[in-house]
């Protein structure tokens, strides 16, 4: 899951398997991601940097985003949809406000669907984002935290962007292992496919994490995730997150790298 500044984390789901289990049976598990955006043609190729110069420039990006993005909310749409035995679904419509002096706050708009996958599996989402945030550095994008190599570059969205692997120093329900997709004109992280470092429970057998940024206004921030995860014991289970329109109230205009 995606704090304010670009750094993302894993929502661990350690603790669904009983709350699925009284539904029906079935264990539920859920994390955050992003959905796939489809690169266009015809985008010039980005300048061959050295993989220390990418990584000097992303952590530039972060921290003027950091000094400058000081207020903002947006109303997400929260979905999960388990596949086994049954199908069970819950939904939330849910505002976010993010102040960065006193953090992230979560107001529950609407819901429907089943009530154990909103208590059990949609809040401890929101949960685990606000237990992240209190320690952006342990979860921050930098080589105190990841091991990274350049893999190439391609289109992203029409835009020029440098790929990335990613491999966490350490285990934790924070940190993954995968790629991502730097965007070549910011040195914003525009895209990301991983898995979680440390597996929260023996019961899930594969997960994958996506997630999608965007620019708005002078900042990047999340734009959709999608999450899936096989159980063991069987079944699927897909969080979606759309993270809604953001109203952003900046300090200062931002520019993270070359426009």
């Amino acid at each position: 899951m995606a704090t304010a500044c670009g750094q993302l984390v894993v929502a661990g789901p350690a603790d669904l398997a009983g709350a699925a289990a009284a539904a029906s049976g079935c264990v539920v598990l859920i994390f955050v991601g992003a959905a796939l955006w489809p690169a266009r043609a015809n985008t010039p190729a980005p300048a061959s940097l050295p993989l220390a110069q990418i990584l000097a420039l992303m952590e530039h990006h972060n921290q003027i985003q950091r000094e400058g993005l000081k207020h903002y909310r947006a109303v997400r749409q929260y979905h999960v949809k388990y596949q086994g035995i049954k199908t069970i679904e819950a939904s939330m419509a849910v505002e976010i406000y993010f102040d960065a002096n006193s953090g992230k706050g979560f107001r529950i708009v609407s819901q429907s669907g089943s009530k154990i996958l909103g208590e059990k599996i949609l809040k401890r989402a929101m949960d685990s984002e606000i237990e992240a945030s209190k320690d952006s550095g342990a979860t921050a994008l930098t080589p105190a935290n990841y091991r990274f190599q350049l893999q190439g570059s391609e289109s992203l969205d029409g835009r020029p962007a440098y790929i990335l692997s990613v491999e966490p120093l350490k285990e934790s329900k924070f940190l993954y292992r995968g790629k991502i997709w730097v965007d070549a004109r910011d040195f914003a992280v525009a895209k990301i496919e991983a898995s979680p470092a440390k597996s929260p429970s023996f019961l899930i057998s594969r997960t994958l994490v996506r997630w999608t940024y965007a620019k708005t206004g002078n900042f990047w921030l999340p734009q959709r995730s999608r999450s899936e995860a096989r159980i063991r014991i069987g079944g699927t289970a897909v969080l979606t997150i759309d993270y809604g329109t953001y109203q952003i109230n900046s300090d200062k205009p931002h520019s993270g790298g070359a426009d």
